[in-house]
């Protein structure tokens, strides 16, 4: 497994993300990687990520599914195009569509895993399928259909932090 996350190859401009974003303190700070030809990520939820007692609110859950999905998204297109980490152009990905389907309530206080499977990879969109699993026990699948993220969001990113478009990176 790569040490090096996905998210942490974001440039800083886009690198504000409630979910994976490095920049965002009060966000979740998730962090994926390769292993092997799949994707991965662990996230323990904290005691206010509570539905009922217990167990974790779907909301939550929906956000990891996400935010890895987009994240294993960049990342393999960047394998595909066999570009390394850090290097032009930014291949950022976003989401264009998410389904997450709940399969067993999402034990509280353990540590979940996502696994991601890259299904397809065109050039503006990469669609990957998610397993979250706590204790081996599968609770939750999702696929995310991430879209290449469209210039003028990266404009904006850009001129909104004053930053220099040509600052960015890939991730792989």
């Amino acid at each position: 497994m790569n040490n090096r996350a996905f998210q942490d190859c974001y440039p800083e401009e886009l690198s504000h993300c409630f979910g994976c974003g490095k920049n965002n303190a009060e966000g979740h700070q998730l962090k994926s990687y390769w292993d092997g030809d799949e994707t991965i990520a662990h996230f323990l939820p904290e005691s206010y990520h509570i539905a009922i007692p217990g167990f974790v609110y779907g909301g939550l859950i929906a956000s990891l599914i996400d935010c890895h999905g987009t994240a294993s998204a960049s990342a393999a297109a960047c394998r595909a195009a066999s570009m390394e980490m850090g290097v032009e152009p930014n291949l950022r990905f976003v989401t264009g569509s998410l389904k997450v389907v709940y399969l067993a309530p999402t034990p509280l206080g353990v540590e979940l895993e996502l696994r991601g499977v890259i299904t397809e990879i065109k050039e503006r969109k990469v669609i990957v399928d998610i397993s979250l699993s706590a204790e081996g026990r599968t609770c939750a699948k999702g696929q995310v259909v991430a879209v290449l993220m469209p210039e003028n969001m990266v404009t904006k990113s850009v001129s909104s932090q004053n930053i220099d478009a040509n600052k960015r990176s890939c991730p792989a």
